[in-house]
């Protein structure tokens, strides 16, 4: 079949591959790194206690047949071993089975993580890895030209992500709708970057100028991704510029790198495609067969999209084959942020030594300035932020947070950047409080050289003790 394939786009094809095995890459490292305070044995969530009460049907993992955190380990890194290895191009040295196959490795095994991965891996860009990553199983190598099937099944995601999050924005949060959110967002997002600052002191004209661009972008452009060249590539190209103008703003990890990925299936890369055979029945057979059945999937993250109780990030699957997407529904006009602290104290009172951990990320110390994370994300520094939204954010691993704090866990204070306490002398009580923060003004930092001003407002967590903690666990 002649319309099965689109050489126009091997260069497009090569550039998406290698920039989503590099996503990849970031992702397992995370696991890696992050996996043992988070989700261990000893974590603050354990998967094999997940495990004992979730059948795998409802979340297919390996993990389910064994886990150990030595297992854990060795499938973490052996992911990222995969991901540099299509990064270096190995998928384009095996015959077109053998780089399907390839690629299949790592969607099976971030799959294992993320269903396991509970509270950590409930965000809505973990899901867009996997759908991304199942289509690219079946996007070919150099021995066949890309489908256009599955290119523009790619741009269907990239529609669902853009049109989606448009949607929630309008149907959510009064201030899209008045161009105002803009006005606070910089200030209140999850993870402010050492550029977040400056963005939230831009003119409020100039906010209302970004907000308007935001819904032209994500309402309007993403239907041009299915019309004819070149209008399909400029309206990638406005994506991909909207996307590279959010990652100057702050962290979110990896969503706006793999939504960049995402564009380039529309994007017409220049390059010469090298001359290939058509390609074979059985791989003509097998993508219809699997383009036929997301099509089919893709009615709930459809009907949810068009509905007036829309809801974001949601999988409908275990596989997490076709998902709904969006972000920033609402806006707080407020920041708080939980700040933990701890003393080694025999009776503790408002005058002890209290001694402030210091996260990576998220906000602490108002002298210390926003550092650049992303792709890379700090899943506690995350659920810190909406710890701080609500108590019930935080409910089901909070107090095994404070536990580990008051034994001086190694893996836990790996995830922080200080610990006030040295190894062999942990706190005897770890409290938390709740502060408002807010952006300095620009004399308020020539001043301070700070960038942020806090005011306590309340206790988040009272003073507590080990024996405390395991009795409420």
């Amino acid at each position: 079949m002649e319309w099965f394939t689109a050489p126009e786009y091997w260069m497009s094809r090569l550039v998406l591959q290698k920039a989503l095995a590099v996503v990849y890459l970031v992702a397992f490292l995370g696991a890696a790194l992050q996996f043992r305070a988070l989700i261990g044995e000893r974590g603050m969530l354990p998967v094999p206690r997940f495990v004992a009460r979730v059948p795998f049907r409802q979340a297919p993992s390996v993990f389910h047949l064994h886990y150990s955190d030595r297992f854990f380990a060795v499938w973490a890194w052996a992911g990222c071993a995969v991901s540099v290895a299509l990064v270096a191009g190995l998928d384009g040295r095996l015959p077109l089975w053998g780089a399907m196959l390839l690629w299949l490795v790592p969607w099976v095994m971030y799959l294992s993580i993320v269903n396991v991965g509970q509270t950590w891996y409930s965000f809505g860009w973990e899901s867009l890895l996997l759908e991304t990553g199942f289509l690219a199983v079946f996007l070919g190598n150099d021995e066949v030209a890309p489908p256009v099937v599955v290119l523009f099944l790619l741009r269907w995601i990239l529609f669902r992500v853009e049109f989606g999050a448009g949607l929630i924005k309008m149907r959510g949060n009064a201030c899209w709708r008045k161009l105002t959110c803009l006005d606070h967002h910089h200030e209140t997002q999850p993870m402010p970057g050492p550029l977040s600052w400056f963005f939230h002191h831009l003119p409020k004209p100039l906010h209302r100028v970004e907000v308007a661009a935001n819904h032209f972008t994500q309402l309007v452009v993403p239907v041009l991704l299915f019309a004819p060249q070149p209008v399909a590539t400029a309206a990638a190209a406005l994506m991909i510029v909207t996307q590279l103008w959010l990652i100057l703003s702050g962290n979110f990890s990896w969503l706006n790198w793999i939504t960049i990925v995402l564009a380039l299936s529309a994007l017409e890369l220049p390059g010469t495609a090298p001359d290939v055979p058509g390609a074979p029945l059985w791989y003509e057979v097998v993508v219809l067969a699997v383009a036929a059945l997301l099509v089919t999937l893709s009615y709930h993250p459809v009907r949810n999209m068009i509905s007036r109780r829309q809801v974001m990030n949601r999988s409908f699957d275990p596989l997490h084959l076709v998902n709904t997407y969006g972000a920033f529904g609402s806006v707080s006009r407020i920041r708080y942020e939980v700040v933990v602290e701890g003393t080694a104290d025999a009776v503790p009172h408002e005058h002890s030594d209290w001694r402030e951990y210091e996260f990576r990320g998220k906000p602490g110390d108002p002298g210390r300035w926003p550092r650049q994370f992303a792709p890379y994300h700090l899943r506690l520094d995350w659920m810190m932020w909406f710890a701080a939204l609500s108590p019930a954010y935080a409910g089901s691993w909070f107090g095994a947070l404070v536990e580990r704090l008051l034994e001086n866990d190694r893996d836990t204070l790996r995830l922080l950047r200080r610990s006030p306490f040295p190894p062999d002398a942990p706190p005897r009580y770890v409290r938390a409080r709740l502060f408002h923060y807010r952006y300095t003004t620009w004399q308020e930092l020539r001043e301070t050289g700070a960038c942020w001003e806090r005011t306590y407002v309340r206790e988040f967590l009272p003073p507590t003790r080990l024996d405390r903690v395991a009795q409420k666990s």
